[in-house]
This record gives C-alpha cells, structure tokens and sequence, in this order.
C-alpha cells in the first residue's frame, strides 16, 4: 500500500462534468482505492481548486459561483483526509526552490512536493507528467 498525494488537476478534471479527463481522472483515484492505497490533499489543493473554479472561461478557468465551488471543495474535504500543515514544508520548500532553481509558477508544484517530503508521502496522482526529486 503506498501514500499518494493527488494533485489538483485530477481534482478538478474529476469535478467537471465537461473535461475530456474526466474519466481518466476518476478511473484512477477509484483504481487506487480498490488497491487500498492511502489517498492525501493539502490545503493547498483546495486553495488552488478555488482559483481555476471561480476564475472565468475564457481565462482558462470554470467560470463557477462561489456556491458551486464551494459545494464541490465539500465534497472533496469530506472523501479525502488533508495532509497538515507543518514548520518542515515550508522548509522543504525553500531547500527544493533553491536547489533546482525553481522559479514562477512551478514553485506551487514545489510546495506540493514538499508536502509530501515532510509527510513521507512518496506517491503524487497527477494528469501531467513531473519529476519528482526525493
């Protein structure tokens, strides 16, 4: 049995009706039930959920009410136990950021990755291929 961390696209293809992943996204996170693998959030997958909910179609987001996207990040917190949030991710963090030179956007991808690094998670379900530094 192995810990995984999903990230937030399969959360979010998994949300909407209207993704073409929608299916893969859903086959998988049932597949690795049925396997009895442990399936982990962080709050920062419902925090980046809510910005590509709310932000509007044609920016490249969902276009939902607060309402709808609210009521999705219930039924997300309430099927999947969150990760905490510790004094060694932040650290974690700035070692990968500043090790590999992440830079822009990616270093939300860090943080998730080092997350999983202050709590052993060893596994990330994602719809985009990444490489993970362990």
């Amino acid at each position: 049995m192995a810990a995984y961390l999903l990230d937030t696209n399969i959360l979010l293809r998994s949300s909407d009706n209207n993704s073409p992943w929608q299916i893969l996204a859903d086959t998988s996170v049932t597949q690795l039930f049925t396997e009895n693998h442990q399936l982990w959030i962080t709050s920062q997958n419902i925090i980046e959920f809510w910005v590509v909910a709310t932000r509007p179609v044609n920016v490249n987001g969902l276009g939902w009410s607060v309402k709808k996207t609210l009521a999705e990040i219930e039924q997300i917190l309430n099927q999947f136990p969150q990760l905490e949030e510790t004094p060694q991710v932040f650290f974690h963090w700035l070692n990968l950021v500043t090790t590999y030179q992440i830079q822009g956007k990616r270093v939300h991808d860090a943080r998730l990755v080092a997350v999983m690094l202050a709590h052993g998670v060893t596994h990330l379900l994602n719809l985009i291929p990444m490489i993970l530094v362990t």
